[in-house]
C-alpha cells in the first residue's frame, strides 16, 4: 500500500510540474515566447511575421507619416505577384500570339478585299487635315505604349532569356519612362479622338445586317455602309472609348501615386491596366490588318485624306450616296495623273 501511494505522488507531482510548464508557457507574452523560440529554435522568425502580416502589432509603427508607412508587409502584394506573373502573362501572351497568326491565315485564305470595278480618277475627300493629325497623333502614341507595356509584362520571359540582362535592362528602362510620359498624351488624344469622330459612329439601322453578314468579308461583296461601317463602329466604341477610358484612368493611378493612392490600389489598377492593355492591343492589331493590307487603298485613306469613288462607292455605299447629294461634308475632287489628290484641294 505504501509502494502505492509513492507512486501517485510522483504522478501527481510530474503532471502537476507538465501543467505548470504548459500554463506557464501560455501565459508567455509574444515576446518571451520569441525568445524562447531564438533558443529552442534558432532562426525561425515564423510567429513574429505571422504578426507583422496581420498588421496589428501595436508595436509596428513607423516615424514616417504617409499612406501605408506603418505597413511592413502586405501579403497582397505576393497576391499581385502571382496574378501578374501566371495567368495575366500566360494568357496575354498566347492572345498576343494567336491573333496576328490568325490574320495572318485569313490574309493567306482570303487576300486583300480588292475594287469590283477599275477607279475613276475622282476623289472623295474622307478625312481632312485635323482628323489625320488627331489619328496619327493616337496612333503613334498608341503603337509607343503597346511595344514599351509589351515589353515590360513580358521582356524577363521573351526578351531576357534570348538577349539578356544588359540589352533587356536598357529596353525596359526605356520602355518604363516612355510609357510614363506618352500615357498622358494618349488620354487627351482619347478625348480629343471622341469629339472629332463620334458624330459619324452614332449606330444605325444598316449597322446591324453589316454585323450579320461580317462585313461581307467573307462573301466579298461589302454592305451598304455609311462613313463608318459597324466594324469600325466597334473598335471606336469598345476599342478608342471603352478600353481607352479603362486604359487611361488606370494608367493615371501609376503614372501619379502622389494623390495619395496605397498598394492595394495601385495593385488592382495594375492588373486592370494590363489586362485592358492586352485586348486593346489584340483589337488594335486587327484594326492595323484592316487599315493597312486587308483592304486595298485603306491606308491611302488615312495617309492622304482621299479616296476613288469606286473605294467609297464599293465599301461605303450610303456615304458615297450622301456625297453625291451634296448632303456629307466630304466633296469630290479631280485626281492628278498619279492618282493624289491636287495640291490646292489638300489645302482647301
Amino acid at each position: 500500500m505504501a509502494r502505492n501511494i509513492g507512486w501517485v505522488s510522483l504522478v501527481s507531482i510530474l503532471l502537476g510540474f507538465l501543467m505548470g510548464s504548459v500554463c506557464a508557457q501560455a501565459a508567455e507574452t509574444p515576446a518571451q515566447d520569441q525568445a524562447r523560440r531564438q533558443i529552442t529554435q534558432p532562426g525561425n522568425n515564423a510567429p513574429f511575421w505571422r504578426e507583422v502580416r496581420k498588421g496589428e502589432n501595436p508595436y509596428q509603427t513607423s516615424q514616417v507619416r504617409g499612406v501605408e508607412t506603418n505597413i511592413l508587409i502586405q501579403s497582397a502584394g505576393q497576391t499581385w505577384r502571382q496574378v501578374r506573373n501566371g495567368p495575366i502573362s500566360a494568357y496575354g501572351g498566347l492572345l498576343l500570339i494567336a491573333v496576328p497568326v490568325l490574320l495572318f491565315a485569313f490574309y493567306r485564305w482570303k487576300g486583300p478585299m480588292r475594287l469590283h470595278e477599275p477607279k475613276t480618277g475622282r476623289l472623295i475627300e474622307r478625312f481632312n487635315d485635323w482628323e489625320r493629325i488627331v489619328h496619327w497623333t493616337t496612333a503613334i502614341s498608341f503603337v509607343i505604349l503597346a511595344v514599351s507595356g509589351i515589353i515590360m509584362l513580358f521582356g524577363k520571359h521573351v526578351v531576357l532569356p534570348v538577349f539578356g540582362y544588359g540589352l533587356f535592362s536598357w529596353l525596359a528602362i526605356i520602355g518604363k519612362n516612355l510609357h510614363n510620359f506618352v500615357g498622358p498624351l494618349f488620354v487627351f488624344c482619347t478625348i480629343i479622338t471622341f469629339v472629332t469622330f463620334v458624330r459619324d459612329n452614332i449606330w444605325r439601322a444598316i449597322d446591324f445586317k453589316w454585323i450579320r453578314t461580317f462585313g461581307g468579308m467573307l462573301s466579298g461583296h461589302d454592305v451598304p455602309s455609311g462613313r463608318f461601317n459597324a466594324g469600325e463602329k466597334i473598335w471606336f466604341w469598345f476599342g478608342v472609348l471603352l478600353l481607352g477610358i479603362i486604359v487611361s484612368a488606370s494608367g493615371l493611378v501609376m503614372d501619379f501615386p502622389n494623390f495619395g493612392q496605397g498598394r492595394a490600389v495601385m495593385q488592382v489598377a495594375n492588373v486592370t491596366h494590363a489586362i485592358a492593355a492586352t485586348l486593346f492591343i489584340a483589337a488594335g492589331l486587327g484594326h492595323i490588318y484592316l487599315g493597312t493590307v486587308g483592304m486595298n487603298d485603306a491606308y491611302q485613306a488615312m495617309r492622304t485624306g482621299y479616296v476613288d469613288e469606286v473605294w467609297a462607292k464599293e465599301h461605303h455605299r450610303i456615304w458615297y450616296e450622301q456625297v453625291k447629294a451634296g448632303t456629307a461634308r466630304q466633296h469630290f475632287v479631280e485626281a492628278r495623273d498619279d492618282g493624289l489628290p491636287p495640291a490646292e484641294a489638300r489645302r482647301a
